[in-house]
């Protein structure tokens, strides 16, 4: 059993940058700014497609409709596959967003998202803006809405590379210019912008904003937010996804810690399938259920994902 490595999907953004190209050595399709990269996804109108072995050519989909037993592993539902996973590039700031929890998300048409971030690298300085300024009350939130002054309440932390941060659903969040991450998430593409730094698009007009879905999707109680804590190899554990922060030694094995599948996430060094192919910084794959166990001839660190 092979590990299944996909075609990454990039996606321009009018904030991304180069990095999968200068950092990754990645062939990007032009030279517009790239912000995202889908390495893993399996939405209606975005299909990672296997890059090689016996499922070359295949879609994330089909392998999780026709063969979910024997690649993924037992009693697991759902239509698709439940995790998304990206590369983001941030040169300059996102706007400020929310995703809309599960018992909101219905009455909005949107799709609860929850999260959680690895910081590949980042710059010094750079913020990440999370929750709000401690005693901010949703009438003082809605009054800077309507002056323009959302970024006063906004808590922000200016985390390091290798640090990571857990993103609930209903929690205010932005991305700072300066940012390489690793995105783990459900999958789900809903998104709420909540304010744009007073921006023009580049039309010259305001970008539109979703205020109403906003207001009722922000957790008014998230107040100032810190990166996490690890608990022990554990970076984030939630009902959607367990991630795990693992220094692999010399000579050292990467296995499935259960009868499922898992995807790996390579930090530094290298992996060696036993079919011979390599995996390095910033390659991500699925570790199908059963498979032969990973080599790191070096040592390696990676991130591994399962589902709970």
């Amino acid at each position: 059993m092979e590990p299944l490595a996909f075609h990454p999907l990039y996606q321009t953004r009018i904030w991304g940058g180069r990095s999968l190209e200068t950092i990754y050595q990645r062939e990007l399709p032009d030279d517009q700014p790239y912000g995202e990269s889908w390495e893993i996804t399996d939405r209606e109108d975005e299909q990672s497609l296997v890059k090689g072995g016996p499922h070359a050519g295949k879609s994330l989909h089909d392998l999780w409709s026709a063969h979910r037993d024997e690649l993924f592993g037992e009693n697991l539902l759902g239509e698709r596959f439940p995790l998304l996973i990206k590369i983001l590039d941030a040169r300059d700031d996102l706007s400020i967003q929310v995703h809309p929890p599960a018992e909101v998300a219905p009455v909005l048409g949107g799709e609860p998202k929850t999260e959680m971030w690895f910081i590949a690298d980042c710059d010094p300085g750079a913020k990440l803006h999370l929750g709000l300024r401690r005693g901010t009350t949703r009438t003082a939130f809605e009054k800077a809405l309507q002056e323009g002054t959302v970024a006063d309440l906004v808590h922000s932390v200016e985390p390091t590379p290798q640090e990571s941060i857990f993103i609930p659903s209903g929690r205010l969040h932005a991305i700072g210019a300066g940012f390489l991450i690793y995105e783990i998430q459900q999958n789900s593409d809903t998104t709420y912008r909540v304010f744009d730094w007073n921006r023009m698009g580049l039309d010259g007009k305001p970008r539109d904003l979703h205020l109403e879905e906003s207001l009722a999707s922000i957790d008014f109680e998230d107040f100032e937010p810190g990166m996490d804590a690890p608990e022990g190899q554990t970076l984030a554990s939630c009902e959607h996804f367990i991630v795990e922060r693992l220094e692999i030694p010399p000579d050292g094995p990467v296995t499935n810690p259960d009868d499922r599948f898992s995807i790996i996430t390579v930090i530094s060094g290298q992996l060696t399938s036993a079919e011979g192919t390599s995996f390095e910084k910033g390659d991500f794959f699925i570790l199908p259920r059963g498979a032969t166990a990973l080599n790191s001839p070096e040592g390696a660190t990676i991130l591994q994902t399962r589902l709970p």
